[in-house]
């Protein structure tokens, strides 16, 4: 199959947003220019990944305060249609543009090169450059996203589910919510 590279250049909206409830949430990065929309899935560990490195990224180019991009809070944009999932997160700085570029790459295969775009073989990619404003709210709002899950059990730490959880720490008794 041939190679398909999803490139945005300071798109109108770059997110991570959610569909379904805690603990069987799916999540994903978006990008809309227009009425181009382009959706990747991944994990909610990847996500806060993705927000904690944009932050030390905007620190290490003196840019952590910059707060040109109001927060958009908004659901993703829909049709929301699964592109591929992500397998590896990219990020840099390109100074010429001064941009913050973001790289997803399908799952399951190895990122290409820098300038293999042209080669059929390497993986689907979802490639986004934004201000240093739009990385810092993009991480602001990935950041909301994960914390806002389901609360950890007090004793075990793991998520606690709405009809409690098998807690080891209580000998196996179910804790309840």
């Amino acid at each position: 199959m041939a190679r398909r590279v999803f490139d945005f250049a300071w798109p109108d909206r770059f997110i991570a947003g959610t569909i379904g409830m805690p603990g069987e949430r799916t999540f994903y990065l978006q990008a809309v220019e227009g009425s181009r929309i382009a959706s990747v899935a991944l994990e909610k560990a990847q996500v806060a990944l993705l927000a904690e490195r944009l932050d030390e990224l905007l620190v290490e180019i003196g840019r952590e305060g910059d707060k040109g991009v109001p927060d958009d809070n908004d659901p993703l944009s829909v049709p929301l249609e699964e592109e591929f999932r992500v397998g590896s997160l990219s990020l840099a700085w390109d100074p010429t543009q001064e941009a913050v570029v973001v790289e997803a790459h399908a799952l399951g295969e190895e990122p290409a090169e820098v300038g293999e775009d042209a080669d059929e073989d390497a993986p689907d990619t979802f490639r986004v450059l934004v201000s240093p404003g739009g990385a810092a709210a993009f991480a602001r709002r990935a950041k909301a996203l994960v914390a806002a899950g389901r609360p950890p059990c007090p004793f075990c730490l793991q998520p606690l589910d709405v009809g409690g959880h098998i807690c080891p720490r209580a000998n196996g008794y179910r804790r309840r919510v």
